[in-house]
Parts: C-alpha cells; structure tokens; sequence
C-alpha cells in the first residue's frame, strides 16, 4: 500500500470525481477512502456556506470525521467565493496533503471549477456595484433572457452553457465584457504555469436513473428539516433573495415558499426541476471533457487504479 501512494503521488497531483448532482459522488468517495488514505476537497459552490446543509448535501458529522474534508463551511452566506479561490485553495491543499502521505480526491459538481483548475484562469476583475445595478435596471425593464440574447451576441460560448434565466452568471458575464472589453470565455485561457495533473472519474447514470435519485433526495432533504433550515436563514437581517448563497437550486424556491409567493407542491415541483436542469447543464460539461473515465462503481474506479 505505502509503494502503491508513493507511485501514485509521483503520477498524479489529486483524484477527481465529479457527474452530475444527486450521482452518488459522495458515497462512492467514501468508499473509496476505506481502501484508499485520502482527503477529500469539496468542489462544490454551496457547500462552501457556513449554515446551508441540508440543502446542499453537506457531508455530515460522521463523513468528515472518518476522512478529512476542506473546503466546507469556508464562507458566510453574505460573501462570495470564486473559480479563482476554489484555485487558490486548492493550490495550497495539494502539496499538503501529499506530504502527508495522502491522496488528494477533488468531489463535486462544480464544472467552473474544475475548468479552472484543470487548464487554468485568468485574473477575472472585481465586481462592480454601479455596473451591477445598471444591468439589474436593465433586466428589470427587458426581461434577463433578453441580456441572454446580448450575452450570445457578445460571448456566445459563455451564452451557450446558460439559461436564459441564470441571471447571476449573464450578469456576471456581461459585467466582465463591459469591464475588460474582452468575453468571458476568451480570459478562460491556459496560463503558463504548471497546473496539476488530475486523473479525472466521472459517475453518470442515465437520466431516468439521475431524476428518480433527484426526486428522492430532494424529499430526503425536506423530511431532514430543509425548510426550516432556510427559516433560520430568514430569520437574519443581512440576507435575501438576491445574494448568490440564496440563489443557489432549492434554496431561492424555498425561500420564496416562506415568502408566500408558492405553495409547498410548487415548492418541490420547482426545486426538482431546478435541479434537474443542473444535472443536465452539468452533463453538457462532462460531455466536453475527453480527459474523464466514466464509471460506475467503487469497483471500476479501483480497476483503473491497479
């Protein structure tokens, strides 16, 4: 075991296991810690807030206490966290855990992320309040599908992987362009620096497979207490809909149902959609990378291994 971790941290900088959400990602990474001295390193966009669990699938007191995790709870719910520090941190967390004699094992589903750290990012600037709200004043008046439709003029490959609705990346996208004259997807570039050598599993059920494991999850979630974990997060006077923390799939719908603004049943009918179209946004990424084993089980993953 120790020749085969001393082999394996010459070859290769971390694991990666991503698929879409609701995939099974996180058991089998556990799975795999029982053969295996790993850490795992979460990349996920809302496990990163501090009091949001139940809804993102946090792993829980007994996971994280069996192996170690990083990058969970790292943020309030009023702050950001970017593609740029998920690198940063990640940076950092490699060599780490490698002298410890570990293996590194990137989970989750946050494919921004994994684009950046696999082929690098450029410094993206700052948010920009007034031209936040300019754009805001805009959506307000034409609607955010038609600063969708500018978007696919200006940046069509960043377009292309957006819902007409996803105000919080068109926005984001739109903001860059009128900053820096350049699109998104043009600063997505490689960078000359070494970047790390990942060996990349992917778990991807068929659809049908991955909308009844949505489906059920997200009523797991519900029985767990999910809606009042979002009152607690209410009860908060520096919260609301428009932070990106609240944005996040489950959380904006239940948010509105606490608002009155839906029912219960159009609460979970949306929140399952929702999370379906990530899943499907997510497998357009997958797609895109011929880099990835696709797999299935622990036993597929340890057979590559060997």
């Amino acid at each position: 075991m120790v020749n085969f971790i001393k082999s394996f941290i010459s070859q290769w900088d971390a694991i990666v296991l991503t698929g879409p959400t609701a995939s099974g990602k996180s058991t089998l990474a556990m799975q795999l810690a029982e053969h295996f001295p790993v850490e795992i390193i979460s990349m996920d966009s809302a496990q990163v807030y501090r009091g949001m669990d139940i809804g993102t699938a946090k792993p829980g007191a007994t996971d994280r206490a069996a192996v170690p995790h990083h990058l969970l709870d790292v943020i309030d719910p009023t702050q950001s966290y970017s593609a740029a520090d998920f690198c940063k941190d990640s940076y950092t967390l490699l060599p780490l855990i490698k002298s410890r004699g570990r293996m590194p094992l990137i989970v989750g589903g946050t494919m921004l992320y994994l684009k950046a750290l696999s082929e690098g990012l450029n410094d993206l600037p700052p948010a920009d309040s007034a031209l936040r709200a300019q754009l805001e004043a805009q959506a307000a008046t034409e609607g955010w599908p038609a600063l969708h439709s500018r978007l696919k003029n200006l940046d069509p490959i960043t377009a292309a992987r957006l819902a007409p609705l996803d105000k919080q990346r068109i926005q984001r996208a739109l903001e860059i362009i009128l900053l820096t004259g350049q699109p998104m997807s043009a600063l997505l570039i490689e960078k000359n620096q070494t970047r790390p050598r990942l060996l990349h599993f992917s778990v991807e059920p068929d659809r049908t497979i991955r909308w009844q494991a949505i489906e059920k999850r997200f009523d797991a979630m519900l029985d767990a207490g999910f809606i009042q974990e979002v009152q607690q997060l209410k009860t908060r006077s520096d919260l609301h809909a428009d932070l990106p923390s609240i944005r996040c799939v489950g959380y904006r719908q239940a948010w509105s149902y606490l608002d009155g603004k839906i029912n219960l049943s159009q609460m979970r009918e949306q929140s399952i959609f929702a999370t379906r179209q990530l899943a499907k946004r997510q497998m357009t990424w997958l797609r895109s990378l011929p880099s990835r084993v696709v797999v299935q089980d622990l036993k597929q993953i340890l057979q590559q291994l060997q």
